[in-house]
């Protein structure tokens, strides 16, 4: 069986559960903050998480984790079968990980965690995040899925980054980016928000964000 260990308000951690979820595959769940310690550093290099356990050892980072699991449990795939389909999939995760995710992660000290960013900050992450999302919304089909007319690892991936985008978004700038940028996004939402394993994902998380705001 594998083990996920991470936290519930994480949207990569979230990201690998799904995955888990849709693959039926036998999991089990280890509450665990980023930490520093050797215990932590010898299953994640960095700290970070998520991360899995598997028979063979440990594994971090999401997009490997998503990836492993693809691999490792064929049944319900998650990638097209066609090369280069699986290529613009790849392409996809990438673009909305490095080009929207990380780089409006700057304001989510403020916009969830109630930070300071300066407002330099914010306009660069604006920018930013406005030409990443152009971007997004060049590569999405929404026919009806992100990539066309099946569920896939992109619709892993954008569900629960984009939810925290355009929540951040709102909170910061008074907009929400995401839904100015990509016509049609709100119905996809909807869809992916539909599926029970995406409901089961979105209840944890939400039991989880009002533990952790309990708690501090």
């Amino acid at each position: 069986m594998i083990t996920l260990y991470g936290i519930a308000i994480s949207n990569y951690y979230n990201k690998v559960k799904f995955a888990l979820l849709e693959k039926s595959i036998a999991f089990a769940e280890e509450d665990l903050a980023p930490v520093q310690t050797d215990a932590v550093l010898k299953r994640s290099p960095l700290g970070k998480i998520p991360f899995i356990k598997t028979e063979d050892g440990y594994l971090s980072e999401s997009q490997a984790i998503l990836e492993y699991l693809e691999e490792a449990f064929p049944e319900n795939p998650l990638y097209p079968a066609d090369v280069f389909q699986r290529g613009k999939c790849r392409e996809f995760i990438q673009h909305i990980e490095l080009n929207v995710e990380l780089i409006a992660r700057r304001i989510y000290s403020e916009a969830i965690f109630g930070g300071t960013v300066s407002q330099e900050t914010k306009d660069e992450v604006r920018t930013k995040v406005e030409a990443g999302l152009a971007g997004l919304a060049r590569l999405m089909a929404l026919s009806p899925y992100a990539l066309g007319d099946h569920f896939s690892a992109a619709d892993i991936v954008a569900w629960p980054h984009l939810q925290l985008v355009s929540f951040a978004t709102q909170q910061i700038y008074g907009k929400n980016l995401v839904a100015e940028h990509i016509p049609g996004i709100d119905a996809y939402m909807q869809l992916i928000e539909s599926r029970p394993h995406a409901q089961q994902v979105g209840k944890d998380r939400a039991a989880a964000l009002e533990a952790f705001f309990k708690n501090r």
